[in-house]
């Protein structure tokens, strides 16, 4: 699991579960999207602050095109102000619109700009700004008269002179992400150019000094120590929120992302070992299942049973454990591909060789769980992952064992969790399952595996119907059968194994894992996906075309 970046990714399935009282129109086919990502992220706290010192300064800058792009175009207006310097006035403005445009077209199209890089802009954008409002001042204050006007006017002057500067140091200590000691040192230098320039100019200009200079000077000094104080604080609390963010976000040795999904019992992050700097996927219980014991213990088992599973086709667990709040939490290997749902919706039905060549390893996980004494009972395209591993292509991975069935432990509580109902997904489900049958063999695992076969070779499950109390009765009584047109494309004998899969008698169906794997290979055309085209395929869709996508 990774990052998202590209934007016309598509959905991820998890787990639709049939809930009694549910309303009969609802769609049986119809599932949750979690959409993960390609590239893998740290997630330091300097990565923090590059992404969103990124972002803020992408705002900045086109904020800064587009006004000043407006101030050039009404310049008659602002300029009349100070005729006898308009084409400085000018060029400063130009200059503060060029650097913004340029700016936003730098961060906008280069996402990988250092944090000394990022803070170079921030200096020449602020820098700029800064300049501008001083030589606005400068060239304003001689023409202020604040010898002989009422007292008054010096407060008012002031508070209209305070205005701009007040803005800027504001926004600096809000937008920028700082230390408290930086912004201090930043907006403390901002906060006294006007007093200098006003006390400069002036007696360069030779303004006699009176009350209501006196007054414009105690306002303005006023107006910026107000500014200052709650530039500094605003800059020192959110960055202690945005750390106190991070602590949050870190489970024993794992810094965790971005949140990328979140089923039934879990929620799944992106996050990162911080001391091997290994990408994993860390799933950890639902907060409103956490205080539930029958949830924990469940929670407890899948984590176990998966870490027992050594087969390559089966999802490896790397760790679990319980946080400093108690939180359960296991970490997973991070897998970069797609789920055979998103391979199949997004590119086809697949030929019926890369099907087998799936299959067959699906075949071996579960051999192996089977000896275990572990009936699946989700077996679905979102449970398994197309992958990339140890140089080999179309590697399925199995996910997900969250409602594994333990046949050598006593059943915890009375089945399903309140709410739950039949648990695992209806277009997959065995005949038994679709009848609340709590004792379940392997055989109801392979039936699951003949819905998923179906569903790649035809590009959709056996069943599709348009309420969940109809898929559940055409799992039971329904037997099944392919689309004529279909069925005079596919090969007789995967059509004879597929069916043979999806009987509803489970006598009549594949005794066991390694049978099937066997009628699987027994096929003409099992070996007719290789290794060059499977290389091929990979070369002409990269990564990038189809995010990662994992179930939680």
């Amino acid at each position: 699991m990774a990052e998202s970046m590209p934007r016309d990714r598509a959905p991820a399935e998890i787990t639709v579960e049939y809930r009694p009282g549910a309303s009969e129109k609802d769609d049986p086919s119809k599932q949750v999207t979690v959409a993960l990502v390609p590239a893998v992220g740290r997630f330091q706290t300097g990565d923090e602050i590059r992404v969103l010192l990124r972002q803020r300064l992408l705002f900045l800058a086109l904020l800064l095109s587009g006004t000043m792009g407006v101030t050039l175009l009404l310049g008659g207006l602002s300029g009349r102000l100070i005729v006898a310097n308009i084409w400085a006035y000018y060029a400063c403005t130009l200059a503060v619109c060029t650097l913004g445009a340029l700016f936003a077209a730098v961060l906008w199209k280069r996402q990988t700009l250092s944090l000394r890089q990022l803070r170079a802009i921030e200096l020449i954008l602020f820098g700029a700004l800064y300049v501008q409002w001083s030589l606005v001042h400068a060239f304003l204050y001689p023409t202020f008269e604040l010898t002989h006007p009422p007292i008054w006017y010096g407060f008012v002057l002031g508070y209209a002179v305070s205005l701009p500067w007040a803005f800027l140091i504001i926004v600096y200590g809000i937008l920028i992400p700082n230390t408290g000691r930086r912004c201090a040192a930043v907006v403390g230098v901002m906060a006294v150019t006007p007093l200098v320039i006003s006390t400069t100019t002036g007696l360069a200009a030779r303004v006699t000094a009176g009350h209501s200079q006196a007054n414009f000077l105690l306002v303005v000094g006023e107006c910026m120590a107000a500014a200052t104080a709650i530039a500094v604080y605003g800059s020192h609390r959110i960055e202690r929120l945005r750390r106190e963010v991070v602590a949050t976000r870190r489970l024993g040795q794992y810094q965790l992302g971005k949140k990328l999904g979140s089923g039934g019992m879990g929620e799944v992050y992106l996050a990162e070992h911080l001391l091997l700097r290994r990408p994993c996927a860390v799933k950890l219980i639902r907060p409103e299942r956490g205080g539930d014991a029958t949830s924990l213990e469940r929670f407890q088992r899948e984590v176990q049973t998966t870490a027992t599973l050594t087969h390559p086709n089966v999802v490896q667990v790397y760790d679990y454990g319980h946080a400093q709040d108690g939180t359960f939490y296991y970490a997973m290997e991070y897998l970069p591909g797609l789920s055979l749902d998103q391979l199949v919706r997004k590119h086809g039905p697949l030929p019926p060789g890369r099907a087998i060549h799936f299959l067959r390893q699906v075949c071996g996980a579960l051999s192996e769980a089977h000896a275990a004494g572990l009936i699946h009972r989700d077996i679905k395209p979102g449970n398994i992952i197309v992958c990339q591993r140890g140089g080999l292509q179309d590697v399925a991975k199995l996910l997900d064992f969250g409602l594994v069935l333990e046949l050598h432990l006593p059943p915890l509580g009375s089945g399903p969790l309140p709410g739950e109902g039949l648990a695992g997904t209806p277009a997959y489900m065995s005949p038994e399952q679709a009848s609340g049958q709590s004792l379940l063999d392997a055989r109801s695992d392979l039936y699951s595996l003949g819905a998923l076969a179906y569903f790649l070779v035809s590009g959709e499950p056996p069943f599709p119907r348009q309420t969940l109390t109809q898929m559940l009765a055409a799992h039971r009584n329904e037997p099944a059968a392919f689309p004529e047109r279909l069925a005079a494309e596919l090969p007789a004998d995967v059509k004879a194994v597929v069916l043979r899969c999806l009987e509803k008698n489970p006598a009549r169906r594949f005794p066991d894992a390694d049978s099937l794997e066997q009628a699987w290979a027994a096929c003409a055309c099992a070996n007719s996906w290789t290794r060059e085209e499977m290389a091929r395929w990979w070369q002409t869709h990269p990564l990038e075309a189809g995010p990662s996508r994992l179930r939680p």
